[in-house]
């Protein structure tokens, strides 16, 4: 269940990882931090929400946070560099940002595919989502 966060905690996240996130995603998530993101009726992504460290109940919710998920991510062969894993499909898959070297990630949303170690942009933002644009989606909901 996601839950406001305050700004400081996704100020540490950016600097362990040393980038900078979006405005609009930080908007999205100071909101809801973490929560569902549906794709189709069959298949959604569950967002990483970034570590909140107020109190237990928080720590504990969210424990799967955006460094530690981007960390093991990085350990993966072909998870791209400059990527930064927001969320994961519950199959290996991961929902990435990326920068160009300069940490400042940028709003366009990416699927990274585990097996095939490919990225395909799938919007240009969290919250500009269009699955009916993308053919990806008809490929991913194929295979299950």
């Amino acid at each position: 269940m996601p839950f406001p966060v305050d700004e400081k905690y996704i100020g540490e996240t950016e600097s362990e990882l040393n980038v900078k996130f979006p405005t609009e995603f930080k908007n999205r998530m100071i909101k809801l931090n973490g929560g569902e993101l549906l794709i189709s009726s069959e298949f959604e992504f569950e967002l990483h929400p970034f570590f909140d460290k107020s109190d237990r109940k928080r720590i504990s919710r969210t424990c799967n946070h955006i460094g530690l998920e981007t960390k093991n991510a990085r350990e993966w062969n072909g998870f791209p560099e400059n990527g930064i894993a927001i969320g994961a499909d519950g199959f290996g898959n991961k929902l990435i940002l990326t920068h160009n070297g300069n940490g400042n990630l940028t709003d366009q949303l990416y699927f990274w595919n585990h097996e095939t170690r490919k990225v395909e942009k799938i919007a240009e933002s969290v919250n500009k989502l269009n699955t009916k644009e993308s053919s990806l989606w008809e490929k991913i909901k194929s295979k299950f």
